[in-house]
């Protein structure tokens, strides 16, 4: 058997397959969205692991896990889970939709006018470097913590 898990914005979403490939249980933890100010869409991680845990458990519900040989997960990529040190969360999660960093991409891009070259990327509010710069240019006790990042990904793999 094995158990799949998608975490994406919304949600959750496990899945238990039969060494044959047929779906033998399926589970969906929803997930909330923090919008504290105009633009801005949080996530506490915190959040991403407790629903992660609530869908493997309500699997194993349906179905003994006993079998389990292998566990995959996929999620969003974009976004800014940032963290100290101590591989501690720093803050909410910026999420890959929020905008509040726009004037931080058109700076970026002004700075270094071969970054879509370079990168292959527009210069966009979901990648890290514009959001490490717009929380930092707001929050200097912030920057001087932050160490680290990671996706959301990666929190659940590590919790």
């Amino acid at each position: 058997m094995y158990i799949g898990i998608d975490l994406g914005t919304s949600g959750v979403k496990a899945i238990l397959l039969s060494e044959q490939g047929d779906v033998l249980a399926t589970q969906t933890e929803t997930l909330q969205v923090s919008r504290p100010h105009p633009l801005w869409s949080e996530q506490d991680p915190e959040q991403w692991w407790q629903a992660t845990d609530r869908a493997i458990k309500a699997l194993g519900e349906q179905h003994s896990l006993r079998d389990v040989k292998a566990l995959g997960i996929a999620g969003q990529m974009h976004g800014a889970t940032l963290l100290d040190s101590q591989h501690r969360v720093l803050r909410p999660a910026i999420l890959w939709n929020d905008g509040r960093c726009a004037e931080e991409c058109a700076l970026l891009e002004a700075r270094v006018p071969a970054s879509r070259e370079i990168t292959g990327n527009l210069m966009m509010p979901a990648l890290l470097r514009p959001n490490y710069c717009g929380c930092s240019a707001t929050n200097r006790r912030f920057s001087v913590r932050w160490r680290k990042s990671c996706c959301r990904k990666t929190i659940c793999v590590f919790a």
